[in-house]
């Protein structure tokens, strides 16, 4: 437990990334830091090793799903891929933006769909503009995704700290979400634009997602008060 009182405003804005191959070593890790994450974001490793059933465990927990399966794919295939998944109760659902506006028009609508079928609150579709491990993507390739995004009737976008006050020029509605948060002067790993919480938070970010920083330390309670507790400061 913490030595501190958790702000529920605070807590709503991050989110943990269980990226690991193991619905049981995930469960764990959830379990183990719901005291300070109210999202949980199951990728690729996840849902490739769980599938559906790691929404629902996950969701059993008490989290917010955030189902970052990034879809590419021609716009009938995103449309129904979405609908099923908007059926699973996700809050959040990534699409690349480089798919078009056709294409992520017809995942937003597909997963609006889904959720709506199954009596579920209207879920968050979110644009993935440039990979935080891309540090050498053009420099007009950010703000035409966004806009693209806004075009297709996106809720929101994915994006690197440093494009976050070039996408509220561009599309001020959209929620913005920053993945490659680290503590300042802590390991960057794969991620060329890494950033710290208080940056993040400071720059305008909604959501901020948060993973080996705290899983991948040999003590995560620790690692996850601290990226709280800079959160604070910086909120």
């Amino acid at each position: 437990m913490t030595e501190f009182e958790i702000d529920p405003a605070v807590r709503e804005r991050l989110a943990l990334a269980l990226d690991v191959d193991d619905l049981v070593a995930a469960i764990r890790i959830g379990r183990q830091m719901k005291e300070y994450f109210s999202v949980a974001k199951i990728g690729l490793e996840l849902y490739s090793a769980a599938g559906p059933e790691a929404v629902g465990a996950i969701a059993e927990l008490g989290y917010s799903i955030f189902l970052d399966l990034k879809l590419h794919d021609i716009p009938t295939t995103v449309g129904k891929a979405a609908r099923v998944l908007g059926a699973l109760g996700v809050q959040y659902l990534t699409m690349h933006a480089h798919g078009g506006v056709e294409m992520l028009q017809a995942g937003v609508e597909g997963l609006e769909e889904g959720a709506r079928n199954a009596g579920l609150a209207e879920p968050k579709s979110l644009a993935i503009t440039v990979l935080t491990s891309d540090g050498d993507a053009p420099a007009h390739v950010m703000p035409k995704r966004v806009m693209v995004a806004a075009e297709a009737g996106c809720s929101g976008i994915v994006c690197a700290v440093g494009d976050l006050e070039e996408a509220y020029h561009y599309a001020p509605r959209l929620l913005r979400v920053t993945p490659g948060i680290r503590l300042a002067g802590g390991r960057t790993d794969d991620q060329a634009r890494a950033a710290s919480p208080g940056a993040a938070l400071a720059g305008g970010s909604d959501l901020l997602v948060i993973g080996r920083a705290v899983t991948q330390t040999d003590n995560p309670i620790t690692a996850a008060q601290q990226i709280y507790e800079s959160a604070v400061i910086a909120d």
